[in-house]
């Protein structure tokens, strides 16, 4: 099946802004994802998912309640890729689905939801294949309210702190790894 990733945004999210910064935040993600695959031809990495997932890794902020960048749904932010990969399943597409709902942090363990009481499925959700852990990590460079700017390392590494040392073990791999 051929995905058109320009179609499902617009069929998800109509409103102007919100598109605006959806379309920015996952451009700049998948462009960072397309670079460390293409510096990293040992991984082997799927380019044309990598930019497919990418651009589609946030849609589920279409239902969530974060007025700051412009999305009025009812649900908790947290809930952003269960959403998505709601959406993605709905259209037939499960392998990018995954990727959605595996990208928050850098993943969130079973043990982490229950420990938290995080409004999520009580399953593992940490990204498992390349791809996965390309766009995961590259998502983590780039905020949805400063849409001009990347993340240094160290802003990234920040931002993850509430995630836990578990998170950031992660992280520190992923750099190791991938810059």
């Amino acid at each position: 099946m051929v995905m058109n990733v320009q179609q499902i945004i617009d069929k998800y999210c109509r409103e102007e802004r919100l598109r605006d910064i959806l379309m920015q935040h996952s451009r700049a993600v998948a462009d960072k994802a397309l670079s460390i695959a293409r510096n990293h031809p040992e991984l082997e990495a799927d380019e044309a998912f990598i930019e497919e997932a990418a651009l589609l890794h946030d849609i589920g902020i279409v239902q969530v309640d974060a007025p700051a960048i412009a999305c009025f749904g009812a649900e908790p932010y947290i809930k952003h890729g269960i959403l998505g990969a709601e959406i993605l399943r709905g259209e037939g597409y499960e392998r990018h689905a995954l990727v959605c709902e595996r990208h928050t942090g850098t993943g969130l363990t079973l043990q982490q939801i229950v420990e938290q009481g995080l409004p999520l499925p009580q399953r593992d959700m940490q990204p498992v294949n390349i791809e996965e852990q390309i766009i995961c990590f590259a998502d983590k460079f780039f905020s949805k309210t400063k849409l001009d700017r990347e993340k240094s390392v160290e802003q990234a590494r920040r931002s993850l702190e509430k995630f836990g040392a578990e998170g950031l073990v992660k992280f520190d791999a992923w750099c190791k790894r991938f810059l």
